[in-house]
């Protein structure tokens, strides 16, 4: 019989001999472990060796819940006793219909269309937008409005909105190229300046865009508060309250990509929640388009929503045959365990007040990082909701980053695993961004861990 050990090690060398793993440099794995997990519960993994992993990250964002909820399991295995899966053409059920309606309901949009994940969201709101002109009569618009530093998927479309290197560059003779813009990224704030007078500054950026490019333009699109995978770079949602009133002014849709920020994270239901229409009313801002997926089944099943206006969806109504059909679909779209899944979540939001409790918790979580704020080698600690992020830096007061190939977010990701704390790093951007149910014991550690790596990271 197999050790323990024997296993660990068996499946982790069949990993990376037959798995290609994303967002990895493979060779990396030649000093950094990979870890096999063999079972998950709440905020933990725990891999073949038995050994524990606090999920710093929510696997990617994803388990908002926690792992393996119990509601969720119970839903997932109820819907798998009646119906597994069902073409979507012309055929319907229950669960895509009453989360559509769910969906509708939060959002205050009216549309639903379903996808399988963010980039694919991202692609059917692109499209869509683009589509809706041609119907109307303004086949020219069909370029996009991006903000620097955006992060919105890998799918060609969904990268070519993207301007984060990293994951353009490669690519980008395949991209169409979209006009970007000056993100209202907070960071590069001049001392003394506030986060809303920056980000009002800032719009000055899109401003000009838009009246250059608004008679091309189908659309701008965004990443509500919170610039994610670009190093959780974040701004004031009164950029988000201008961008609103110009791209109505200038006729041109917005796009609001939740896909990260949505359901919660950022203290609100949704990050946009946070802009107002403006400084008189207690109406929050919408898009044209919101994109959802990630936490919208807790992290169990991939699935994603476009969600949008009647006015976009009548522009497609029309005749069999006629060009002004939607043209968008994939195999599995409304599946209904995901589907299923989803509706758990919701009713898992409807439980308690959790919205409250992740204010209670971002607070904990700032309290016990804000120790940083003085470290040599910090440049900032900034937080939005359930969302901290630490910017590591070689000289923060001149903003000089760390050289690549020193990769100290790596070495903070490092220690991390010997703890027993997953803290994966975007470059040398350390973030926490929990489960919703992780408990103040279990802040401490996650807390502590993340100091104690960030230290031993920033040794010169």
């Amino acid at each position: 019989m197999k050790t323990e050990a024997q296993t660990h090690n068996e499946l982790v060398q069949r990993s990376l001999a037959s798995v290609w793993h994303p967002c990895t440099q493979m060779k990396d794995h030649e000093w950094l472990p990979m870890v096999p997990i063999a079972s998950a519960e709440g905020v933990w993994l725990t891999d073949t060796d038995g050994k524990r992993y606090l999920d710093a990250v929510s696997s990617w964002w994803t388990n908002i819940f926690g792992h393996r909820h119990p509601v969720i399991v119970k839903r997932l295995k109820e819907q798998l006793d009646t119906l597994d899966h069902v073409i979507f053409a012309g055929f319907t059920h229950e669960p895509a219909v009453k989360l559509a309606e769910k969906l509708c309901e939060l959002t205050q949009l009216d549309r639903c269309f379903y996808a399988d994940n963010g980039s694919a969201a991202v692609e059917v709101a692109l499209k869509m937008s683009s589509h809706y002109w041609r119907n109307t009569g303004k086949p020219q618009k069909t370029r996009f409005i991006a903000l620097s530093n955006g992060y919105h998927g890998e799918t060609l479309g969904a990268l070519a909105v993207g301007d984060t290197g990293l994951y353009r560059d490669s690519y980008k003779p395949l991209l169409m190229q979209p006009v970007f813009v000056q993100s209202p990224d907070c960071f590069e704030r001049g001392a003394g300046t506030s986060w809303e007078d920056h980000s009002r500054r800032a719009f000055a950026h899109m401003e000009f865009a838009l009246e250059q490019h608004a008679h091309e333009t189908a659309a701008v699109i965004v990443e509500p508060l919170v610039q994610c995978a670009g190093g959780m770079r974040m701004y004031h949602p009164i950029y988000l309250t201008m961008l609103r009133e110009a791209c109505t002014r200038h006729g041109v849709h917005l796009i609001v990509d939740e896909i990260a920020t949505g359901f919660g994270r950022t203290g609100m239901l949704w990050a946009s929640d946070w802009a107002k229409l403006d400084r008189e009313s207690a109406q929050p801002i919408r898009g044209d388009f919101m994109c959802l997926s990630k936490g919208l089944t807790g992290g169990t099943l991939p699935l994603a929503a476009v969600m949008t206006t009647n006015t976009v969806y009548e522009a497609f109504y029309d005749d069999y045959g006629s060009y002004k059909a939607f043209l968008h679909s994939h195999s599995y779209t409304g599946n209904p365990l995901a589907c299923a899944a989803a509706l758990a979540t919701l009713e898992i939001f409807e439980s308690e007040n959790w919205l409250a409790r992740n204010r209670e918790v971002g607070h904990l979580m700032w309290m016990r990082m804000s120790e940083l704020l003085s470290h040599p080698h910090v440049a900032e600690v900034r937080q939005q909701g359930m969302i901290l992020a630490v910017e590591l830096m070689k000289n923060p007061g001149k903003k000089i980053a760390y050289p690549a190939e020193e990769r100290r977010g790596l070495r903070v990701y490092r220690h991390g695993l010997e703890k027993g704390v997953l803290l994966r790093p975007l470059g040398n951007v350390v973030y926490l961004m929990p489960p919703y149910t992780i408990e103040s014991k279990e802040v401490e550690l996650m807390t502590k861990t993340a100091i104690e790596g960030i230290a031993i990271a920033t040794r010169d």
